[in-house]
């Protein structure tokens, strides 16, 4: 007996006379579902349980009569429409148990990569679903968010896949009310869950460096087609394939190396000189036979080392003075020698006099060694 609403219909007729203004009201359509009073026009349900995902709309039919209602009495009638409105009474349920999804190796971190979704009969509010993704082993590499429109689980990928570390996850999803009633918490909890098993497909990718830059070392007085060292790199997917190997090309200092398409060694092609260029930069590409279209690309440096091959020069011509009463032992000139070679192969040196003037005992060489 929920109220609804009240009906009130006038009449005419001079109420102080017989019954001739008392109106009586009675559903003419409408039972069983609601009921009136015939004195005050009050409408109210009459069947308990009233379920708006049953029927939404009705229309009941009210007639006011008076005279009492009695035989002889004159009567109007007056259509009303009534709208169940809708409660939470009923809780989001998966159509089935489990969901299967395909997804490719290559799917960017962050993209959508499924839909799943659990049914809810109520309206609006009532039946707007949250969807989380149960704690386990499986889960870690997916997030879920609820599509606001469609009240969908969008599942997107929060971590990268690789079809040859692992093939397969499986996990379980919740879907929950956001908006409970407590009145009808005694329904059960307004939750479900699903099993949501993943299958990665496996894409043709590129091959794969072992190091993500390579630093070698070349003495300069190297010759030319020794191998000073190697670059590797591998096919990782499910059906390998062999790998291919070539420099790319910047500028005529590429020239001084080559690489050998298979093995991937690399060797010196010229002649180097550590005084002219002391490192070498540039690009070794690896690429797929079987796709020569897939190609990785890392860098490759190559210090070029010293080799003691310049005699020192002294730096400057030295013409020295010294007066006749100058005394033994007093320092009349410093000399200092310069070598193109690099430290620690040259800049130290060691002095003395030359053959001719050791003869001239008149003069001798201090050597400080540095």
């Amino acid at each position: 007996g929920a109220y609804v609403l009240q009906v009130k219909a006038t009449d005419a007729d001079d109420p102080t006379y017989g019954n001739s203004a008392r109106v009586v009201y009675s559903i003419l359509q409408g039972q069983p579902y609601f009921s009136i009073d015939p004195k005050t026009g009050v409408i109210r349900t009459a069947l308990p349980n009233m379920d708006r995902e049953v029927k939404e709309q009705y229309q009941v039919l009210i007639q006011a009569k008076d005279m009492g209602g009695q035989l002889g009495g004159l009567a109007g009638t007056t259509t009303v429409n009534i709208t169940l409105t809708d409660v939470n009474d009923n809780p989001p349920r998966f159509p089935k148990s489990i969901f299967h999804l395909k997804v490719p190796e290559s799917s960017h971190v962050g993209s959508a990569i499924g839909r799943i979704r659990a049914v809810d009969p109520d309206f609006g509010k009532n039946a707007e679903i949250e969807y989380s993704i149960v704690p386990g082993d499986g889960g870690n590499l997916f997030d879920i968010a609820t599509d606001e429109h469609t009240q969908e689980g969008v599942i997107k990928l929060k971590k990268p896949l690789d079809f040859e570390m692992k093939k397969a996850y499986t996990f379980k999803v919740e879907a929950s009310n956001l908006h409970l009633d407590h009145r009808f918490h005694s329904v059960g909890p307004f939750k479900d869950t699903a099993t949501v098993k993943i299958n990665v497909l496996d894409m043709d990718e590129p091959p794969v460096f072992s190091k993500p830059v390579y630093t070698m070392e070349v003495y300069e007085d190297t010759p030319v087609g020794t191998i000073i060292g190697a670059v590797t790199a591998q096919d990782l997917d499910a059906g390998s394939s062999s790998v291919r190997y070539f420099i790319d090309w910047k500028n005529d200092v590429d020239s001084y190396f080559t690489i050998d398409a298979t093995e991937g060694t690399i060797a010196t092609n010229e002649l180097l000189d550590r005084e002219s260029t002391a490192q070498y930069n540039f690009s070794i590409i690896a690429s797929k036979v079987s796709n020569p279209l897939l190609t990785s690309k890392v860098n490759v440096i190559i210090n070029v080392l010293d080799v003691n091959e310049f005699p020192p020069e002294i730096s400057i011509p030295y013409e020295t003075s010294v007066c006749e009463n100058a005394k033994p032992g007093q320092v009349i000139q410093i000399i200092t020698a310069a070598d193109k070679d690099l430290s620690p192969a040259g800049q130290r040196f060691s002095f003395k006099l030359s053959s001719e003037a050791s003869n001239k005992p008149n003069f001798t060489v201090r050597d400080y060694r540095s």
